[in-house]
């Protein structure tokens, strides 16, 4: 298992393209952080230290991991790291195997 976690500074959020390049590379079970702070506050307008393109940035990526989740791809999970900080954990779920079969179609 991979672990893939943010710098040092927390509050500011990764860019979509990290979590989606990660997911290509990521083997069941791997985690990223991809928030660290309270995701229901930190997405709003008041005294929570963002600017508001980071704020649109947050909650890009709090949709976007929500999409993997209900496309089956991750689980999404939280860690309390202190109080009122939290963070917002993606785990790669084993991805489908193709199937080496060809179907034939059957004739009329």
């Amino acid at each position: 298992m991979r672990s893939l976690t943010l710098p040092a500074e927390h509050g500011r959020p990764m860019a979509e393209a990290l979590l989606i390049a990660w997911l290509a590379d990521a083997e069941a079970g791997d985690q990223i952080v991809y928030w660290r702070g309270w995701l229901a506050r930190d997405m709003c307008a008041v005294r929570n230290g963002l600017t508001e393109i980071e704020r649109k940035r947050l909650s890009r990526i709090a949709q976007q991991a929500w999409r993997m989740c209900e496309a089956g791809q991750v689980h999404l999970v939280q860690r309390r790291v202190s109080f009122g900080v939290f963070d917002y954990i993606a785990i790669a779920r084993p991805k489908p195997r193709r199937s080496s079969t060809v179907k034939i179609k059957e004739a009329a």
